[in-house]
């Protein structure tokens, strides 16, 4: 998120964002009652498709949110998003922002895919053999995701947004911790965290590896084809083994299977300084505020 957190709770989700003259605003999107997406989001593989795609739709609107606002000095704004967004027309937007997320990341996730696939077969001549194509084609996928976020955490911009998804975490961690939400407290937490989705991106990458064994590597239009039609599947997958690292990292035995994830992130988050972590931590009050809210609310209908 550009100069913010997004923090989501069961009902809601809450963006706070510090504007160019330092002051503080928000944007909620509350989640709403989808009898099918809720009906899919039980069935085990399926879930973790499901869900990527409407986290996707889901962070693509606080996204705009977030660089609209950033980009407008607050003296000049003459409405709220909330405006804005009715005067361009509810629905118009929806199919916007979900065709875009969608396209964003079936754009990415194609490219770690294939091109592996075709620099594994270009280097045919070397390594023939049918495990050292696999072998080859996986090594290269991590390569292009270690080098990738690498690279493009060595802009400012990108290290920004960094900082701000380690002081997420810390602020997460600080709270399941039980420790009051200071930014004294919150700066000697862990920016690392077992749910993140960082971790989910090496998994898929780990798992595929394992589900090119499944099928033919030649001719190259049929390896090709199949990687394509295996992504639904290796999402799916990653997805449930993020789920049982999470359920599992209480037992010190099996703790160490979300260690690989955590390394990641030590790439995809930075530390944060004392202006980002309040940022944060009124992400986190601002959601925690409208869920409490929420569910006031719903009980007065209900009574």
């Amino acid at each position: 998120m550009i100069e913010g957190v997004m923090m989501g709770g069961r009902h809601t989700t809450v963006t706070a964002i510090r504007r160019k003259d330092g002051t503080l605003e928000y944007y909620e999107v509350r989640k709403e009652q989808k009898p099918l997406i809720n009906a899919l989001k039980k069935i085990p593989f399926v879930r973790g498709i499901v869900g990527i795609l409407d986290s996707s739709i889901l962070g693509t609107k606080h996204l705009n949110f977030a660089s609209e606002k950033y980009d407008v000095d607050p003296a000049d704004d003459t409405d709220h998003i909330e405006d804005t967004v009715e005067e361009k027309g509810k629905w118009a937007m929806i199919l916007g922002v979900s065709v875009l997320a969608v396209l964003s990341f079936l754009f990415g996730k194609f490219i770690l895919t294939l091109v592996p696939t075709f620099l594994a077969e270009a280097l045919t001549f070397i390594f023939p053999g049918y495990v050292a194509q696999i072998l080859l084609e996986g090594f290269f996928k991590l390569l292009l995701i270690f080098g990738y976020i690498y690279f493009i955490s060595l802009t400012p911009m990108v290290k920004r947004l960094f900082q701000y998804h380690g002081a997420e975490h810390k602020v997460i961690n600080t709270f399941e911790n039980d420790q009051l939400l200071t930014v004294e407290n919150v700066k000697k937490n862990s920016r690392l965290h077992y749910r993140c989705g960082s971790s989910f991106i090496l998994f898929t990458a780990v798992i595929s590896i394992f589900l090119y064994f499944l099928v033919p590597i030649h001719p190259l239009w049929l390896r090709v084809v199949s990687r394509i039609l295996l992504i639904p599947v290796d999402l799916g997958i990653a997805y449930e083994v993020l789920q049982g690292t999470n359920k599992l990292r209480g037992i010190p035995v099996l703790r160490w299977l979300g260690y690989p994830g955590l390394w990641l992130q030590l790439l995809t988050t930075k530390e944060p300084d004392a202006e980002q972590i309040e940022v944060a931590i009124a992400a986190f009050n601002e959601m925690k505020d409208r869920e409490n809210g929420y569910i006031k609310e719903k009980h007065s209908v209900i009574s």
